[in-house]
């Protein structure tokens, strides 16, 4: 066998096995609710801007657009803009037009600054509006028309009835082979009490919505093997692989 192909077959069994590995998931699962505690995502940049996410995820969501190669990523929730210039760097290094889209119900004026003057501001365009909103998902349709290949991802307000809307307006922008990706899924997985005062948690939170969705459309399959090689990632469950047109 080519020793390319061989190293990837390997890395497939180990990976299925990790995923199977029953103490070793729990013991991830417990370092990642003690890093919550810690507020652990919120300590690192990307080329300068803030990004809240885990590096695992990262280099996941990495992978995706590197094999995939969408012409356009739209994000909803933009804070820092550290997810913006992270996705559109990736697009940089890939060559061609590709374009980010980052949509956010207050994009606050210092973060808007920041992004605009950061050398990667070109390949990005951002809308402020709920992500919920007709003309908020208008505009981001019109960016969509006329690519071949879109990817989302989701990741502003985490309850289970927003999540789902987000779902049922944005995955038809999602291209056949191309990723649709809910973040903080984990959610249902942590103690309530990590989320004082939001409208979500446990029973009510973008993890209960993907599953909501996928009782209806089949567009979509969970990517498993994603989050069993992360075992750290805020989206078991929430990379959402678009199987047909």
């Amino acid at each position: 066998m080519n020793p390319v192909k061989a190293f990837e077959e390997e890395r497939k069994i180990e990976i299925e096995q990790m995923g199977k590995d029953k103490d070793f998931c729990q013991e991830s699962a417990k370092w990642l609710q003690a890093s919550v505690k810690q507020k652990y995502s919120y300590n690192f940049k990307w080329l300068g801007r803030p990004i809240i996410q885990y590096p695992q995820d990262m280099v996941a969501i990495q992978e995706i657009i590197w094999d995939t190669k969408p012409d356009l990523i739209i994000e909803t929730g933009i804070a820092h803009g550290g997810s913006l210039i992270f996705h559109a760097s990736i697009l940089e290094l890939l060559g061609g037009k590709g374009q980010v889209v980052g949509i956010d119900i207050d994009i606050r004026s210092h973060n808007r600054s920041e992004i605009e003057k950061h050398p990667l501001y070109k390949r990005i365009a951002m809308v402020e509006g709920s992500s919920v909103d007709e003309n908020t998902v208008a505009q981001a349709g019109k960016y969509a028309q006329g690519k071949e290949s879109v990817m989302v991802i989701l990741d502003s307000m985490h309850s289970h009835e927003h999540v789902l809307k987000e779902l049922e307006l944005y995955s038809p922008l999602v291209s056949k082979g191309c990723y649709l990706v809910v973040l903080d899924t984990v959610i249902e997985f942590l103690p309530v009490e990590l989320y004082p005062g939001k409208p979500w948690g446990p029973g009510d939170n973008p993890y209960t919505a993907v599953h909501e969705f996928l009782k209806s459309n089949k567009r979509f399959v969970i990517d498993r093997p994603i989050t069993d090689k992360l075992q750290i990632t805020v989206a078991p469950d929430g990379y959402l692989r678009c199987v047909s047109d």
